[in-house]
Formats: structure tokens, sequence, C-alpha cells
């Protein structure tokens, strides 16, 4: 990954004059110096705490009371630590979630917390804070003690004070009083270098002992923040939705203060903090890490461009605290969810187009269908019809001839046309699963084609959502050739379950056809074939002149009853979406 700077580090901070005189007004300074000024007395409280449990414990074990004592001292060092987690936000730092600690009886639980190394780093800091805190008191003692002494020195003889040293008064110019006063500014303005210079050190020991996690438990955390995002490009529905949830899951696996997404037209969604991140950010093409107000100064900038076919649309912001930038994980992981973002936006767009085409498709069938059956029987009849008005007075056996031929076309452009309103039928597939859209299609043809049909079945079968889109065409395709071809009277659909196999069978009373007159099958009986063996399932046509036709097809059954069909309903639809122009 080529970041704005070599390494991805910030550059060092070189002190001069002006930056030390912005390190005394900087309210980050004066925040460091609070958690100075608690340091010694949370430390003291801590240290008593643990010495007091432990040695309890261990000296009442005897009497069974430590087993008591040693697991409440565990969980006293679990706040504690917790505690020093949220102090340590005054110097900036930002911890991630905990481990989550897994169900079970309280012996579970000690035994879990007993095996995570957070527990027993947070303990070596409780242990090092003790004496760090101590010399962090005296160092800032002695400069503020030395600043103090000067300030008095410079103001002493302005309020007509006098210092007797024995029997001497000790009388100062006014230029060693302002020599005193320069001294107490400077040892101000190095007071407050100290403090940074002290919180620093700090940070570096808490963020390297009180992080919750290990570095394994992190990159598990960043793979499965991964994972989620990747599942929900695959089921997002909604994009604006599934860059909500991969926002979100970059802010969750990276430990960052806060993270945006930018697109054309502005922000597209943001986790985190609000005003965590800035408003308003540039877009980039390349990674780049950098300050927002200067080196060591405020927040670090992350920004991860994100790109759709190759092509730049848009930058995963993402903010960090100044003294715990962006590690090469980090950045792996944000660059892996622009990546996704980028997938995400691809994958909608594709949908969109895919979805006019396969409107276009059907508008296209539609007219074929239109032009070689409806609109060839419309024509036959006005020919039919001229035909019998030219021959009724001179040829009345010619022109009943012609009525009876222009009968039958209006009969059969009748038919055609059904069949055409019968495949335009609204899909409930998604909405209700397999039953309720067969138990549709039915009344399709109770209704609109006059024919008597029969159901039997039981309950939705457990198919997978291929199967059932499969199980679902076919019964539809052998549906339409009853309507357009079988000139039947009665319909029966059944589907039974025999074993770990689902039998679907739709058989009409028809006219039937000779099945050695299409050796390979008819068009719509190949592509019923194809359906069925792309979900390893069986399909078998039986029919005579005179006799109907009977559809079988056979598909395994899953192991565990499918999802409800409203959860299945997104990838049905998809399917679904698909076949609109067979």
């Amino acid at each position: 990954m080529t970041l704005s700077s070599s390494t991805g580090a910030l550059p060092e901070r070189r002190p001069h004059l002006l930056s030390l005189w912005t390190d005394l007004t900087d309210r980050q300074t004066w925040r460091t110096g609070l958690y100075l000024l608690l340091s010694l007395p949370m430390s003291a409280a801590v240290t008593s705490v643990l010495v007091a449990g432990l040695l309890s414990g261990a000296l009442s074990l005897p009497l069974l009371v430590g087993f008591i004592i040693l697991p409440l001292t565990l969980l006293a060092l679990l706040w504690l630590n917790a505690a020093q987690r949220g102090l340590a936000g005054l110097l900036g730092l930002h911890f991630g979630p905990p481990v989550q600690t897994p169900k079970g009886g309280p012996l579970d639980w000690i035994r879990f917390q007993v095996r995570q190394p957070a527990l027993w780093r947070g303990a070596v800091f409780q242990l090092v804070a003790l004496p760090l805190s101590l010399l962090s008191w005296a160092v800032m003692g002695a400069a503020l003690g030395l600043t103090l002494g000067a300030f008095v020195g410079a103001i002493w003889p302005l309020l007509g004070l006098t210092l007797t040293l024995g029997q001497q008064v000790v009388t100062l110019s006014l230029l060693a009083q302002l020599a005193l006063g320069i001294a107490g500014l400077g040892g101000l303005v190095m007071s407050a270098a100290l403090v940074g210079l002290l919180g620093r050190v700090w940070a570096a020991l808490a963020g390297a002992l009180l992080r919750p996690e290990d570095p394994l438990t992190q990159a598990q955390r960043a793979v499965q923040a991964l994972g989620q995002a990747a599942g929900q490009v695959a089921l997002g529905e909604n994009l604006h939705a599934t860059l909500q949830r991969i926002t979100e899951q970059a802010w969750s696996g990276s430990s960052a203060l806060g993270v945006r997404l930018e697109g054309p037209g502005g922000s597209k969604a943001a986790a985190g903090p609000s005003g965590a991140v800035p408003e308003s950010l540039p877009l980039v093409t390349a990674p780049q890490v950098q300050a927002l107000a200067g080196p060591g100064e405020g927040p670090v900038l992350a920004s991860l461009p994100v790109r759709v076919a190759g092509l730049p649309w848009g930058t995963l912001h993402a903010t960090f605290p100044a003294l715990q930038p962006p590690d090469s994980g980090a950045l792996t992981l944000l660059s892996g969810m622009a990546n996704h973002a980028g997938t995400a936006v691809h994958a909608a767009q594709l949908a969109e187009r895919a979805a006019g085409r396969a409107e276009e498709e059907a508008r296209a069938r539609l007219a074929r269908e239109l032009h070689d059956s409806v609109a060839q029987a419309l024509y036959g009849i006005s020919l039919g019809a001229k035909t019998a008005r030219a021959t009724l007075d001179t040829h009345p056996e010619q022109a009943r001839a012609s009525l009876d031929y222009t009968i039958g076309l209006a009969e059969g452009g009748v038919s055609e046309m059904k069949a055409l309103l019968f495949s335009l039928r609204p899909d409930a597939l998604a909405e209700g699963g397999l039953l309720a859209a067969l138990e549709q299609q039915a009344h399709v043809l109770r209704t609109r084609h006059e024919l008597s049909v029969q159901t039997h079945w039981n309950e939705e079968p457990p198919l997978s959502p291929a199967a059932q889109t499969a199980a679902y065409r076919i019964a539809l395709e052998a549906l339409h050739n009853v309507v357009k071809h079988a000139h039947a009277q009665h319909v029966r659909i059944e589907l039974a379950q025999a074993g770990r196999q689902l039998q679907m069978t739709v058989q009409d009373d028809g006219r039937g056809f000779d099945q050695r007159s299409v050796s390979g099958g008819t068009l719509g009986q190949r592509s019923m074939r194809e359906r069925a063996a792309e979900v390893g399932g069986r399909l078998e046509v039986r029919s005579a002149p005179g006799q109907g036709t009977v559809v079988q097809l056979w598909l395994e059954l899953e192991s565990e009853p499918s999802s409800p069909p409203s959860a299945r309903s997104s990838a049905l639809h998809s399917s679904a979406a698909q076949e609109v122009s067979q």
C-alpha cells in the first residue's frame, strides 16, 4: 500500500519557541496535566486494592474465604483496567471494545478471564503506574516549584514586601525582577513541554498494556469485520444500507475515532460520534495518512480511495487519535472496506442495468409473441371476413366456409392472448413461497381460463431457493402449455414428499401429443429438463394423443427446513428477475 509518507507514520515534531508556546495554550496539554494530576491518587488506590485483595485472599485460603476474595480481586482488576482505559481518554487514546465473555458459570468465567493476555497486561500497567506517577509528580513538582519561585521573586518587591536573610534585607533590582519574570515564563513554557513529554510516555505505556485485545484477536476482529462486510455486499438489497453497514464495520474493526464514506454528491455513510470526521473532505485517488491540525497536534486522517470498475468513485475517511496513528493492520482493513464499498456500488449499477435489459428483453419477447400469434390471427380474420363479404351473395357456401375459418382464427387468437396474459402474471413466489405462488396460478386458471383445477399439498416443502425457483418455473411452463396447446378442461397440481424427495405433478386431460413425433422433446420440455438438471432434479413427461399430459418433477429436499419466504425473498426475486426474458 502506498501512503502519502513513506511509512505511514507521522513526521517527527521539532520543538521551537512558537510550538512550545502553543503547547501552553493547547487544550490537550491541560487534559494531559489533569491525567498526571489524577495518576498518583488513582495508582495509589489501585495498588492498595490489589495488594489488600491478594494478601487477604492468599492468607484466608485455609479458611476457604480466600476462594471468594480472590475472584473478587480478579473482578476488581478488570474494573480497574477498564477505569484506566477510560482515564487514558484524557491522553487522546481510543481503545476498541473488550473481548466478549462466553456464556457459562462462574468457574468458566474465571478460567476465561485468567487466559486473557489483556488481564495480565493491565496488571503490569497497574504495577508500573505507581512508580511512574511518583516520578511524574516529582518532575512536575520540581518544574512548577522553580517556576513559581521565579514568579514570586519577580512580583515580591512590587507588593511592598521585603525578604530578610538573617539580619540582612535582600533587595532586588528592576533588572533582576525582569530576569526572574522571564525565567518564570520560560519555566511555565518548559513545564508545558514536560507535560507533553510525560503524556507521550504514559500514552505509549497505556497503548501497549491497556489494549483489550492482543494482535491475534485484533486480526480476527478485522477478518470478521471484512467477512460481515462481504456478506452485506452479497445480500444487501438497498445500496445505502449496504454502504452504511460497511462503514460501521470499518469503524468497529479498525478502532478509529470515526469513519465517513464520501461519494459523488457528498457523504454516503458515517459511523462513530458526530463530528469525529470533518465535513467536506476532498476525494483522493491514492491512500493518504496525514495530521489534520499539524504533526502531533490533532487527529490523524487516513483516506482510502473507493473505485468502481477501476474508476475513482469516492473516498473512505477515518480519523485516529494523534498518539495512536493507524498501523498497517488498520490501513489494510480500511483498504478492504473501501474495496467492498466499490464492489457494492458496482453490483448495484450492474443490477440496475440488468433490470433495464430484462425489461427490454421482456418487451421484445412480448412483441415477438404478439407478432407471431395474435397479429397473424387478426390478419387472417381480416382476410376471412373480406372473403366472406365478397362471396356472401354469389357463393353462400364459400362464404360460410370463410366465416368458419374466421371463427377458428378468432378462437385461436383468444387462446394466444390468454397465454400471453398468463405469462405476465404477478410473481408471488418471493412473497409467500412455492405453495402460495402455485395457488395463485391455479386461481388464474380458474378465473381467466375457466379451467377446473385441483390442488393437492400439505405444507411448504423445505427446498433451497434455487430448487424452489426451478420448481415454480417448471410448473409455470407446464401450465402455460396447458393453456396454449392442450385444450384441457381439468388440471391437477400435486406436491408430495417421498422420503427426502419432493414429487411435483402437473396433469391435464387435454388432447395430448405423440411423443415419438418429437424425439428430443419440444423447446419447452428441453427448457424444463435443463432447469431440473441445474438443481440436481429429474423431470419426466408422459403424453399420448387424446390422453392428456403428465409432467412430473423430482427434487431433493434440504436437511433442515428452509428459512421463511420473507427471508429468502431477495434471492428468489433475483433468480426470477434473471429469467424474465426466458
